[in-house]
C-alpha cells in the first residue's frame, strides 16, 4: 500500500536517486520508499542477486529503477567506473543515499588492528567514496542532498555491546556530515545524516537480536518500548532527501525511538 496522500505528488518526481547498499535491510526498504515517491532508483551492492530482487520489488510496485550493479564500495576505481556509468545514463544525481556499511564488533582489548581497519574500510570509506565520486553529478544538479548513515553508536557508548570500532566509524560519519554540509552549500548540496538505533534487519536478527546476545532484550530499555523497523528509517531518509528539507543541512537525525535521549542509553 501506498503511503500517498490521495492527489499528492510524489516528493521525489523526476529525481535520480543513487542508493548503495540495496540487496536488503534499510537499502531495499528506502530504495522500494524513494521510487514510491518518483525517483529513478540507481542501487548497488555486493550481493548482485539481492539488489537485483530489490529491483524487481520496485518495478513490481510500478516504480523506476536501473538495473542492479555489483560494487565493491572499497575500491576506489570500481567507485569511479560507476559513477561514471551512472553520469552516462544520467547527467546528474539528485540524491546520494550513502547507505551501505558493515561492522565487526569486538571489545578494546580484543579487537585487532586488522579487524579496526576492517571497520574503517567498511563504515567510512565505504561513505568517502561515493560521496567523492557522485559529488561532480550532485553539484550538476544544483539542488541535491546527500544523507548518510550513522548510528546511535556514533553519539553514545554502550555496556552491553562492545563495539569500539563501530562507534568510531559512525562518529566519524556523523562527524563527515557537518563538514560534507559546509562544503556543499555553496553548490547547493544539503548533506544530513539519520541514526539508527536498534533496527530489525536480517543482519540484527542474526547477531544483536539473537536469543544469546546480551541486547536481545533492549526492547524494555528503549522509550518507545519496540525495536525499529527499516521502513522507519527510509522514511526519515526520504524526508531528508526531499525538498521538504530544504532548510535542512547538517543534522544529524536519531532514528531510535528515544534511545539515545535517556538514561542509561
Amino acid at each position: 500500500m501506498s503511503s500517498r496522500q490521495p492527489g499528492r505528488q510524489g516528493r521525489l518526481v523526476g529525481k535520480v536517486a543513487v542508493i548503495t547498499g540495496t540487496a536488503s535491510g534499510q537499502g531495499r526498504a528506502a530504495a522500494c520508499a524513494f521510487a514510491r515517491e518518483g525517483a529513478t532508483v540507481v542501487g548497488c551492492d555486493l550481493d548482485l542477486d539481492g539488489a537485483a530482487a530489490t529491483v524487481a520489488a520496485v518495478r513490481a510496485a510500478g516504480g523506476t529503477a536501473d538495473n542492479a550493479c555489483q560494487v565493491d564500495l572499497t575500491d576506489e576505481n570500481a567507485v569511479a567506473a560507476w559513477a561514471a556509468d551512472v553520469g552516462t545514463a544520467h547527467g546528474r544525481v539528485d540524491v546520494l543515499y550513502a547507505n551501505a556499511a558493515a561492522t565487526r564488533f569486538a571489545p578494546v582489548e580484543e579487537i585487532s588492528y586488522a579487524d579496526w581497519q576492517w571497520n574503517f574500510r567498511h563504515e567510512v570509506d565505504v561513505v568517502f567514496l561515493p560521496v567523492r565520486a557522485f559529488w561532480p553529478l550532485l553539484t550538476a544538479a544544483r539542488r541535491a542532498a546527500v544523507v548518510l548513515v550513522g548510528s546511535t553508536a556514533g553519539v553514545t557508548g554502550s555496556v552491553t555491546n562492545a563495539r569500539l570500532a563501530h562507534t568510531a566509524t559512525k562518529g566519524s560519519v556523523v562527524a563527515m556530515t557537518r563538514q560534507l554540509a559546509a562544503e556543499g552549500a555553496p553548490a547547493g548540496i544539503r548533506v544530513n545524516c539519520v541514526s539508527p538505533g536498534m533496527i530489525r534487519t536480517p543482519a540484527t536478527e542474526s547477531s544483536l537480536l539473537t536469543e544469546d546476545h546480551p541486547m536481545r532484550a533492549i526492547a524494555g530499555h528503549i522509550p518507545l518500548g519496540r525495536v525499529g523497523e527499516a521502513e522507519e528509517v527510509a522514511a526519515c531518509a526520504l524526508f531528508l532527501a526531499s525538498e521538504e528539507a530544504s532548510y535542512v543541512t547538517g543534522t544529524n537525525l536519531m532514528v531510535d525511538g528515544g534511545w539515545s535521549a535517556v538514561l542509561p542509553g
